[in-house]
């Protein structure tokens, strides 16, 4: 299966690279970065620490997708529309892992996904995804006497908060509980706040050093508390989990897809 990358020579993007030349059945078929990427023109082998695989950074998105069946796309929101749009007009498959996504960009995947396979989900990790199950399930046993809070700490660097995952894993709490995330979220406290209100679903963000991503989803009742955590320690994982999903892509009819279904769990 020919892969192409976007964002190729980010920190995910290196990733991305490594996994897919190490990964069986896969060609690397390009990548593309910014134009004024100090790193266009490099080797991808040579930039995630490989040996030279004979395609470079390019500025020219399109060719990327043109000369791929699938493109992974760790990049920003603002990028999402172009690369909707080269993904419809070459009929390329599409695996989202840029987190931060607004209303816009959701519109403009399931616009993509009447004409092509689109894998969506905020963390491709397998332990995630897993959580996010257990998480669903775990709300819909416990009652509104036990609080929800949802803690996630990443690296200095990241810039939206909260993350993704952290926002994936109020969607599956809100999900168990049969409500509506955005009218019952608390994603900011300062000042005097007041008691918790029943029935909200917290959000607490960290960020410092080097940190790959740390999620805990807190069930604080009476007497107990139920914690479900998850740390991830290398972005591999992530990068394996968006390499399989591309690899699941393969003759899937067109449609809107997230990591439950590459899994089987849907």
């Amino acid at each position: 299966m020919n892969i192409g990358i976007t964002g190729c020579a980010g920190r995910m993007g290196r990733m991305l690279v490594r996994t897919a030349v190490e990964t069986a059945g896969v060609t690397l078929a390009g990548g593309s970065e910014r134009a004024d990427h100090p790193d266009l023109g490099a080797d991808l082998g040579t930039l995630a620490g490989l040996a030279p695989v004979g395609v470079v950074a390019e500025a020219n998105a399109e060719a990327v997708f043109a000369a791929a069946d699938v493109v992974i796309d760790f990049t920003t929101p603002g990028l999402i529309a172009e690369h909707v749009r080269l993904a419809r007009a070459h009929r390329t498959a599409l695996v989202v892992g840029t987190t931060g996504l607004g209303a816009d960009e959701d519109a403009a995947l399931d616009a993509a996904a009447g004409d092509v396979a689109v894998v969506q989900a905020a963390n491709m990790s397998v332990g995630v995804n897993l959580l996010l199950g257990l998480t669903r399930q775990v709300a819909a046993i416990l009652d509104e006497t036990f609080d929800i809070e949802i803690v996630e700490m990443h690296h200095r660097h990241k810039v939206d908060a909260p993350s993704g995952t952290a926002l994936a894993f109020g969607r599956a709490a809100a999900e168990g509980r049969s409500i509506d995330l955005v009218a019952n979220a608390d994603r900011v406290r300062d000042g005097v706040t007041g008691p918790r209100q029943t029935g909200r679903i917290g959000f607490a963000t960290l960020r410092g050093g080097d940190v790959v991503g740390e999620h805990t989803v807190v069930f604080a009742g009476e007497g107990e508390r139920i914690e479900l955590t998850h740390k991830a320690t290398s972005r591999l994982i992530f990068a394996r989990g968006a390499v399989r999903a591309a690899l699941w892509c393969a003759g899937r009819t067109p449609g809107r897809y997230d990591m439950r279904a590459v899994l089987g769990m849907a």
